[in-house]
């Protein structure tokens, strides 16, 4: 194996970081199309499908649902095949599943296949979106892969940016059938071509004696890290259940202070350009630090932000930034966290198990959201949001003796 493709070892020299660069925008670019036809898409494509096949919107929304529980279920799986076998070869088969899955979508011809196809996108998505990546580049770049997933945490913030509008451009010319059949053949003609080509091979792993199976199993945690394993995966899960429960009834919430819905969408709109703004800061500012003070920072702007949106329009605008800024830095703390506070070495199979939890909980929050609405209202959901992230906080605070302990914790290097 070549020293730029040495798991944990860190290339140097002008040619290793142009295939460093690569890399980062091969996985990048696939997390843009990745997340764009598979979590993002019912958001442009729920309505036009309802109108044309007649189908319950509730089913139609629910399978994607179905699917995120199939992505979390699947996904320490997929994290023992990226520590065996390294990630190019399971997000290239990413690749291949979002393309079969599409497939069955847009020729459905009824709802039991509809949900099936989901099934197919779910085990997709289990194997393609960020934490298999983060789990690939971890692999690859051991205690140095900060800053490439930062890298790509950018380009996965410009999925709804790029493929909302693509997909009601496809479903404008070709109905949502024809949508789904051309992202299906943009994964096999653009998506997996990345992955072979862009992501570099790797030695696989001798198979493991029983002893050595029984360490992976546990992620290879040292004595005393079961504890700061159990937190930043409750941690990580809480904040999901938040952030998926605002995401799906944000207007709902923003027009029971009195909002227009027009005012509404465009409040909403702030979202992704502040997702997208803190990332950038934390990459420029926060590379030296250790990445559970960026962990901090999410859950604070988070908590904050949820905070003001009780408030006046003005004030409501600014804590739609903060939140945000907030749930875009997450997206680099999920990654970056448990690589500083576990190492390198069964990197990805603790990536897949903090994952489980994550997606099977993400799965059921909107209908939680819904339950929380129809039952309290709009003023208690909010509050119970507030007291979900303030607790966040403190679970964040919880972690910062074991973070910070000296020789307690991987290197956080850049």
């Amino acid at each position: 194996m070549s020293q730029a493709t040495m798991p944990g070892r860190a290339p140097a020299g002008a040619a290793a970081d142009r295939r460093r660069l690569t890399v980062v925008s091969a996985i990048g670019v696939g997390q843009i199309l990745a997340w764009g036809s598979s979590y993002y898409l019912l958001a442009v494509l729920a309505g036009p499908i309802a109108a044309d096949t007649g189908w319950p919107l509730t089913w139609i929304m629910g399978a994607l649902s179905i699917g995120m529980l199939v992505s979390g279920l699947a996904s320490p799986r997929v994290g023992h095949l990226i520590d065996r076998h390294g990630g190019r070869p399971v997000l290239a088969a990413s690749a291949v599943l979002l393309s079969a899955g599409l497939l069955l979508l847009g020729l459905a011809p009824s709802l039991p296949v509809f949900v099936v196809a989901w099934v197919v996108l779910g085990l997709a998505m289990g194997a393609g979106l960020y934490d298999p990546a983060f789990s690939t580049l971890g692999r690859l770049y051991g205690e140095q892969a900060r800053s490439a997933i930062t890298h790509v945490t950018l380009f996965g913030g410009f999925a709804s940016t790029v493929c909302w509008p693509l997909s009601a451009i496809l479903v404008d010319q070709l109905g949502w059938r024809g949508a789904c059949l051309t992202y299906a053949a943009v994964h096999l003609a653009v998506v997996l071509p990345l992955y072979l080509f862009g992501v570099p091979r790797e030695a696989a792993k001798p198979a493991a004696a029983p002893a050595a199976k029984a360490a992976a199993v546990r992620g290879h945690m040292r004595a005393g890290q079961r504890y700061a394993f159990v937190m930043l995966a409750a941690g990580f899960t809480l904040a999901a259940v938040i952030m998926t429960v605002l995401s799906v009834h944000l207007l709902t919430l923003l027009q029971s202070q009195g909002l227009a819905l027009a005012a509404a969408v465009a409040l909403g709109t702030l979202i992704g350009p502040a997702q997208v703004g803190a990332r950038v800061l934390e990459m420029l500012f926060g590379k030296k630090a250790h990445p559970i003070w960026s962990l901090l920072a999410s859950a604070v702007l988070v908590a904050v932000g949820l905070g003001m949106l009780v408030g006046a329009p003005g004030v409501v605008a600014a804590g739609i930034i903060m939140y945000g800024m907030g749930s875009g830095i997450r997206s680099i703390a999920r990654g970056t966290v448990p690589l500083a506070l576990f190492g390198k070495e069964g990197y990805a199979v603790l990536m897949g198990r903090i994952a489980m939890p994550t997606l099977v909980a993400q799965a059921a929050s909107p209908f939680l959201g819904a339950w929380l609405l129809d039952g309290f209202g709009a003023s208690t959901t909010l509050a119970v949001l507030c007291g979900a992230a303030v607790l966040n906080i403190l679970m964040v605070l919880a972690l910062l003796p074991v973070a910070l302990k000296p020789g307690s914790t991987a290197p956080a290097t850049t």
